[in-house]
């Protein structure tokens, strides 16, 4: 029997912001300022996907432009007016559009926030095992390991 109590319902906005802001190395953490994630789905003990209330501040970003060999990804807007950045480029979305991404596709894809208003959104991604990072962009790797995420450079040199 679970000793851990969980909470019926709460009010999303105010859940907790994530400890730690991001799980990469650096040079790259340093360019997740202005990125806050209010973590949902942990609070009710939701293990199969994640689901994260994220706050962009001006000129912040998601994530590093990336793409999930196993996982499905999922972003629905809140507030504000990010832009998708994704392989075929750039989209402008608002209040109520979503977006989807496919594991296994190779289709990087991160939100930028260019403009002067903050934007908020929900994400949603599975939690498969084994599940394998790409970044276009960046030398870098991401595999996740007993739900921990291991950073190396894309020859598979580990950072320091």
């Amino acid at each position: 029997m679970p000793t851990h109590k969980f909470p019926t319902a709460i009010v999303s906005a105010d859940a907790a912001p994530k400890i730690t802001p991001t799980n990469y190395p650096e040079p790259f953490a340093s360019r997740m300022a202005g990125r806050k994630k209010h973590p949902l789905g942990d609070l009710f003990g939701l293990s199969n996907f994640g689901v994260n209330l994220t706050r962009l501040a001006p000129n912040a970003v998601s994530a590093l432009r990336h793409a999930h060999s196993k996982q499905d990804e999922f972003v629905y807007i809140l507030q504000g007016q990010p832009t998708l950045h994704t392989d075929e480029g750039r989209t402008k979305l608002s209040p109520g559009m979503c977006a989807g991404f496919k594991a296994g596709t190779g289709n990087g894809h991160c939100l930028i926030n260019e403009t002067t208003d903050e934007v908020v959104y929900l994400e949603i991604g599975d939690r498969t095992s084994g599940d394998e990072g790409s970044y276009p962009d960046d030398d870098l790797k991401a595999i996740l390991i007993k739900g921990k995420w291991k950073f190396t450079h894309t020859d598979g040199t580990p950072y320091d």
